[in-house]
């Protein structure tokens, strides 16, 4: 036998060996992965996790599993081995370390609905390019000088349109605010015109099946979904067109502004803006629809509010100003107690999706590379340890415990509330923080201005906000409002007749 034959039939025992050692390291390796239950094989504990439960709590999948497991704990989830994390540092650490250890992993079907090139769902430098877009199109200045007009526009639009002793569904009222005004702010639609009303329907059934199942059958809601996205991405892709060829492109709306100052492709722009429609129209428009719903039963908050604002609106008067400017944002220190309070307790993103991209060891357990990773945001913001009695709607918590009216605060002093600020990511963290926080705080903030000096309101019937996980109210949030006596104002709305 020759040497080499010798050497090749050597060849196969040293590699089964290899093999066998190195699935005895990583097995050894990761004996120290967290406990849990990897429920059924493939759908794991997915449908476990996805029932449906108080948006005010962290439901009864996540109080059974950290009472048993830990903060920390294994799983099956959509379809892949997954570590859950109630934890606020390794939240923070996952969050912190985008890039790096972890990327951005949502499922497939999240892409196939948004886009491949969604921001939502890109990772590298791709994403960091997206970013910098959003948030340069929504820097400081352009809030101050363009964009807080327009949200004070659109308000005051939806507002005045409310009558005397009416039934409104809150939760539509605030989706047809932040719709309209994520049209004009994309695309300079205006409010009630044919083709914004147009594409608002398709963008209804679209949203119905971006939080579907996803069933790609005829008739199904996801189906029905990516049918309206074609539709809307027919729609922008044609205002590309009409920009294209004027001579003076408008830069004013995002569409104009990506035209002129990105290399992005007609795909990559397309995608982007539906993305960008979808995160600033749905995510808005629930927080509003989650403060007048938290505020509704808590009457000293809102007598709160309302003088924090009478006097803003005293001051406008006296200087014989009519719009809110940058400097009345900045007076409105409890009305942002208030946003903070109902991101925290309401939980519009309640977890991310995230993967594992090199094996990492948080507090000796293992997160072996390729594993899904949940850092479940809710979990913390209502953990006892970080946030006292953290299922009350406490605003002042966010204030010192002094400025509390009858110990009615959270808070247990300055110490306390940096505890609880730092543990507080209702936009996410780190490279992936949401662009926009900044315009949806503003958002909330003017909505809330002109709702507190002009109405009173009740819940009309039985509601409350669910997570599916995504948050809902299942009917709509139906108040009944009456305007407050207009000789206690100084800074009103009008009602209007439009159909706006």
């Amino acid at each position: 036998m020759s040497d080499l034959e010798f050497f090749l039939l050597l060849v196969p025992p040293i590699m089964a060996v290899l093999i066998i050692l190195n699935l005895f390291k990583r097995k050894h390796k990761f004996q120290n992965l967290p406990p849990g239950d990897m429920g059924w094989p493939f759908l794991g504990e997915t449908i476990g996790y996805l029932r449906p439960y108080s948006a005010t709590t962290i439901g009864d999948f996540m109080q059974d599993h950290i009472s048993r497991y830990g903060k920390i704990f294994k799983s099956n989830l959509f379809g892949e081995p997954t570590i859950v994390s109630a934890d606020a540092g390794l939240n923070r650490y996952i969050l912190q370390n985008e890039g790096r250890l972890f990327e951005c992993n949502y499922p497939r079907s999240i892409g196939g609905i948004l886009g491949k090139w969604s921001m939502l769902v890109q990772v590298g430098q791709m994403h960091r390019d997206m970013r910098m877009i959003s948030l340069n199109f929504l820097s400081n200045a352009r809030l101050r000088n363009q964009l807080l007009s327009e949200v004070e526009k659109h308000t005051v639009l939806v507002l005045g349109s409310w009558k005397q002793d009416s039934v409104v569904c809150a939760q539509d009222e605030a989706k047809k605010f932040t719709f309209n005004f994520m049209a004009e702010h994309i695309m300079s639609l205006q409010p009630g015109n044919p083709e914004t009303e147009k594409l608002k329907k398709e963008y209804i059934t679209f949203m119905k099946g971006v939080v579907s199942a996803p069933l790609n059958f005829p008739g199904t809601a996801y189906r029905k979904a990516l049918q309206s996205r074609s539709t809307i991405l027919g729609f922008i892709e044609t205002k590309m067109e009409e920009r294209r060829n004027e001579m003076n492109g408008n830069e004013n709306d995002l569409l104009g502004w990506v035209l002129k100052n990105s290399n992005l492709s007609k795909e990559q722009i397309l995608d982007l803006l539906l993305s960008l429609l979808f995160a600033g129209h749905e995510t808005s428009s629930v927080a509003i629809a989650l403060s007048i719903f938290l505020l509704e039963s808590c009457p000293a908050a809102v007598q709160q509010l309302t003088e924090e604002h009478l006097e803003i609106s005293r001051a406008k008067k006296q200087s014989g100003e009519t719009e809110l400017n940058w400097d009345d944002y900045k007076k409105m220190e409890f009305t942002q107690c208030v946003i903070n309070e109902t991101l925290r307790l309401g939980n519009v993103v309640r977890f991310l999706h995230r993967k594992a991209v090199k094996d990492v060891r948080y507090k000796g357990y293992d997160i072996p590379c390729g594993w899904k990773v949940l850092p479940v945001i809710s979990a913390a913001h209502l953990d006892p340890s970080l946030f006292d009695r953290p299922h009350d709607f406490d605003p002042w918590r966010w204030q010192n415990a002094e400025e509390s009216p009858s110990g009615k605060g959270g808070s247990t002093g300055t110490s306390s509330t940096t505890k609880s600020s730092n543990n507080f990511m209702p936009f996410g963290g780190g490279p992936r923080l949401c662009a926009g926080s900044e315009l949806a705080k503003l958002e909330m903030a003017i909505f809330i201005h002109y709702l507190v000096l002009n109405f009173h309101w009740k819940l009309a019937a039985p509601d409350q906000a669910f997570a599916y996980p995504y948050v809902d109210f299942p009917n709509a949030l139906p108040i009944t409002i009456q305007h407050r006596s207009s000789n206690k104002l100084n800074h009103h709305i009008t009602t209007s007749n439009s159909s706006y």
